[in-house]
């Protein structure tokens, strides 16, 4: 069975006919029923011994494995034959011999009129990164700029100011630190922390919080910094 399926491969290869996978499969059919019914239910004890067992088990085996392998050789070949015949498209095709495309389609790309047409008449948006907020939405307007925080560059436990104030809405704080110690800035509103910088030291971080109108306080959160006089009052209105 092995050296018949190894026969049959060339004309499977050929994509033209499924008929060993119909031979295959119809024999397969043939020995299930020959063996159900034309022996297991005549003869009770089929089969009567174990080498007729054995048979029957290596004919079935054969039979499936055939059956298998045309099945899917030939399904592979329906599927190439598909892709071959399925026809080019038509920006793909090569132009006539000559060399020289048709004249009524080369001034298409290239004039500016039939490209302007479907942008108008379909109405695409330029957009694409999302509809802003309206201008009078104070949660997500545009600080008009940073507020400047900066360490005390000799080393002091201070900022340059205890009081910074910024309209409601989004607002960035811009620390500056050329202190040898690490510093932070943090925002709190009571006991609870709206946001920090990260601890750092030569440069400067920016902080962005949106705000609605209130009294906040900010500090350095270096254990020791805030008890020693880094602090400030943020006043939002």
């Amino acid at each position: 069975m092995h050296a018949a399926v190894l026969q049959l491969a060339p004309i499977l290869g050929a994509e033209k006919s499924k008929v060993p996978f119909y031979i295959a499969g119809g024999a397969l059919v043939a020995w299930a029923l020959i063996v159900s019914l034309g022996l297991g239910m005549r003869m009770p004890d089929f089969p009567r011994t174990k080498g007729a067992e054995r048979g029957v088990i290596a004919v079935t085996a054969l039979l499936v494995l055939a059956a298998v392998s045309t099945a899917v050789l030939t399904s592979g070949g329906s599927i190439k034959a598909v892709a071959a015949t399925t026809p080019a498209s038509p920006a793909s095709q090569a132009p006539p011999s000559g060399g020289a495309a048709p004249a009524s389609s080369a001034p298409v790309p290239a004039s500016p009129a039939p490209v302007a047409t479907p942008t108008a008449t379909t109405g695409t948006p330029t957009a694409t990164t999302g509809t802003p907020a309206p201008p009078s939405s104070p949660a997500h307007r545009a600080p008009s700029g940073p507020l400047m925080l900066a360490a005390n560059p000799a080393g002091q436990l201070s900022y340059n100011t205890k009081h910074l104030s910024a309209p409601a809405g989004a607002i960035a704080i811009t620390m500056t630190n050329m202190s040898p110690l690490e510093h932070n800035v943090t925002v709190a509103q009571g006991s609870t922390v709206l946001g920090a910088t990260p601890t750092f030291k030569g440069g400067a971080k920016t902080l962005t919080l949106n705000l609605k109108p209130g009294t906040y306080t900010f500090y350095c959160s270096v254990p020791g910094h805030r008890q020693a006089g880094m602090e400030g009052t943020l006043t939002v209105s």
